[in-house]
């Protein structure tokens, strides 16, 4: 949406002239057009017309996506118009706005599963909970125990009781974050009990990039650099389960399923898999 004016021979144009602040002005408000152009966009006539919707009245994205997939349009896939109104319903139309000032850089963060908490873990060995329904205010602060360079993941229990943190170790760590105290240090005000991953047969000490509950929070599963994953029975306290997954870091993995049975990984190998206990 640039116009340009054709500037006299020998002299900068406008667009030259312009100043990065300047440059970055006129994105910010191509950004913020565009951003408005798809809350109040609406799908197109060759959409909308096999689907018997009237003008301005909302079609679902279930009902988009099975249009698409029977080829109502007869044009195969979706227009521009048509995917940005199926954006528009989850496009965010508040923000961005800063939770935290922190004095280190903030190297993850997640949503517990009802949106109620978020959760932020920082280099310089800190976890911070925010309580979302109540202004962003702290639910909990926690210091960290041994991190090697920063908290490479975190995950919320499947009841928002525990927290387990990792860090480039081959230990996890739970800490309990629906007690009463507010500020939890480490083994001085509070107990965060650390879970061993390493074997014997380990030639080095591994680094865990990912940490995830499963759904009924009897296991932890991780991901490392030691190509492999594994499976920690809570209960049992002790690894049930390891296996090489992949040929370089396993930087994310994830239980499927409530059946515990069902794995997703992702891997610098440029490989997601799927891993079951058949295989």
């Amino acid at each position: 949406m640039h116009c340009k004016r054709k500037a006299p021979h020998g002299e900068p144009s406008q667009q030259e002239q312009a100043s990065p602040a300047d440059a970055n002005g006129l994105f910010a408000i191509e950004e913020e057009i565009c951003h408005l152009t798809r809350l109040k966009s609406e799908p197109s006539d060759r959409t909308r017309t096999p689907l018997h919707a009237r003008k301005k009245c909302h079609i679902s994205t279930f009902k988009l996506l099975s249009g698409r997939e029977s080829n109502l349009s007869g044009f195969g896939r979706f227009s521009s118009a048509d995917c940005s109104y199926a954006l528009r319903d989850h496009l965010p139309v508040k923000g961005p706005w800063c939770v935290d000032d922190m004095d280190s850089e903030a190297y993850i963060s997640q949503f517990s599963s009802d949106g109620s908490l978020l959760i932020g873990g920082f280099r310089g060995g800190h976890i911070r909970i925010y309580n979302a329904d109540n202004k962003w205010k702290i639910h909990k602060d926690i210091t960290c125990k041994k991190l090697r360079w920063t908290v490479s993941d975190i995950a919320l229990s499947p009841d928002q009781r525990y927290l387990a943190y990792s860090s480039l170790s081959p230990t996890v760590h739970i800490v309990n974050v629906q007690s009463a105290l507010k500020e939890s240090h480490a083994n001085i005000t509070e107990i965060h009990e650390g879970l061993d991953f390493s074997d014997d047969d380990d030639e080095f000490s591994f680094g865990i990039f990912s940490v995830k509950f499963s759904k009924d929070g009897h296991h932890l599963v991780v991901g490392n650099n030691n190509e492999s994953i594994c499976i920690y029975d809570l209960g049992a306290n002790k690894v049930t389960e390891r296996f090489h997954a992949h040929m370089a870091d396993v930087n994310v993995v994830t239980f499927a399923d409530e059946s515990s049975d069902v794995l997703y990984s992702g891997s610098d190998d440029s490989l997601c898999k799927l891993h079951t206990k058949s295989t």
